[in-house]
């Protein structure tokens, strides 16, 4: 870390955490990820074969990074370990000591069948904070059942309410269910870490990915409950708000938020230029236009696709009505508004020569929060961190590793062809 770097560490409000990350995939790695962003220094604990799963998803980059692993793993250190051996675990029980908060996601009884579990960890440092995220209940009959984010968007109706009317149901885009875990265990850290400053405890924290899921339901699951049913699925429209969602221009699609009846009557008389919708009653206000949505909206459609996208968004924004184009993935992440936030930022990388990294979405005083770490190679600071941390030195690193206990950096596996 450069000087500069360790300046702006140390201004962070987690400047003075350090948290042992011994979770994989995508919900632990998440929360450790966003402790990172804030300044907490994360050890990411990897098998020394394989590393990570999500070392093997995604578009390659380097020798043992993806796609997928890179979008987790900023503002870490990695290290390797054999959990499963003595030394590994000895290794682990000595960094447990200097350590604030353990994070891990392994299957119910896993932790405590390797040694990790929370009463092993508290054994050996009375206020540590233990974050364990699993799949379910770890106290109901399906505690031992392993937790995937496709299955959980099914079981807890996400899949449900997602998409077209006409369409089966559909999972999210990305894993919403392991996103939004991953953000509940970095706050519920955070609440702890408070809490630890104030009355000197530690705490256990445990997350199941079905609680989470089924939270991030929302308003939708409250109607669900209200109506008895499930409600009705409105793709990109709005349940309750017409009209809002996506439409087609002449040259492209674009998104159109009518949010009230002042809005309604620019639309009709700035945008489309043709008042006389306003009078009919059908379409006089909201709640009339919800319900006779299948009047009002194949009109505006009709009238929006006959002009260009560029004329419609120019009057919108001049009528103060929200709109935006419709972007490709690719076009929103090499955008100008995307740029000028720096919100992907290509650093340097031992192989690739660069790669692109997304920056944390969190400003504190008016700046945005520094990626300190690229996502590490793997192993890449076993070295340091166990050499400044438990005073290893180069002859004792290099019997733990011709044990197979550990790999150090300039040993990685090669790219498999």
């Amino acid at each position: 870390m450069s000087e500069s770097q360790a300046a702006a560490s140390a201004d962070l409000p987690l400047a003075s955490v350090r948290v042992l990350d011994l979770s994989r995939v995508f919900a632990g790695p998440m929360g450790a990820m966003v402790l990172g962003d804030f300044g907490a220094e994360v050890i990411k604990v990897e098998h020394p074969g394989r590393g990570d799963d999500t070392r093997d998803w995604g578009l390659r980059i380097g020798r043992t990074e993806t796609t997928y692993y890179n979008s987790m793993n900023r503002n870490k250190r990695s290290i390797t370990l054999d959990l499963q051996s003595p030394e590994g675990l000895r290794i682990v029980y000595e960094l447990v000591s200097q350590c604030d908060v353990v994070l891990h996601n392994f299957k119910a009884g896993g932790a405590e069948k390797l040694g990790v579990g929370y009463e092993q960890l508290r054994a050996l440092k009375d206020d540590i904070i233990y974050c364990a995220v699993g799949g379910y209940d770890s106290s109901g009959p399906e505690a031992t059942r392993p937790g995937y984010d496709l299955v959980i968007q099914a079981e807890a109706g996400l899949m449900a309410l997602n998409g077209d009317a006409d369409m089966p149901p559909l999972k999210f885009g990305v894993a919403v269910v392991d996103l939004m875990t991953g953000m509940y265990a970095a706050q519920a850290v955070l609440a702890a870490l408070l809490r630890r400053e104030r009355q000197g405890r530690g705490q256990l924290i445990e997350l199941a990915l079905y609680d989470c899921g089924l939270s991030v339901t929302g308003y939708y699951g409250l109607e669900a409950l209200q109506l008895g049913h499930d409600p009705a699925r409105y793709g990109n429209a709005h349940p309750s708000i017409v009209p809002y969602g996506m439409f087609e221009a002449a040259d492209g699609p674009l998104i159109i938020a009518v949010g009230n009846n002042a809005q309604f009557e620019k639309f009709c008389r700035q945008v489309l230029q043709r008042p006389e919708i306003l009078d009919d009653e059908r379409f006089a206000t909201n709640v009339a236009r919800s319900r006779h949505r299948h009047e009002l909206l194949p009109l505006l459609k009709r009238l929006l696709a006959e002009q260009p996208r560029e004329q419609l968004l120019q009057r919108l924004t001049t009528a103060g009505i929200p709109c935006g184009r419709v972007a490709g993935l690719h076009e929103a992440l090499t955008s100008e508004r995307t740029r000028r936030g720096a919100l992907v930022q290509q650093l340097p990388h031992p192989v690739a020569g660069s790669t692109p990294v997304f920056a944390p979405p969190y400003r504190l005083d008016g700046r945005r929060l520094p990626i300190r770490h690229a996502p590490p190679t793997l192993g890449e600071g076993t070295r340091d961190v166990l050499q400044q941390l438990l005073d290893l030195d180069d002859a004792a690193l290099a019997r733990l590793q011709a044990s197979g206990v550990l790999t150090l950096p300039d040993t990685v596996p090669q790219e498999k062809p």
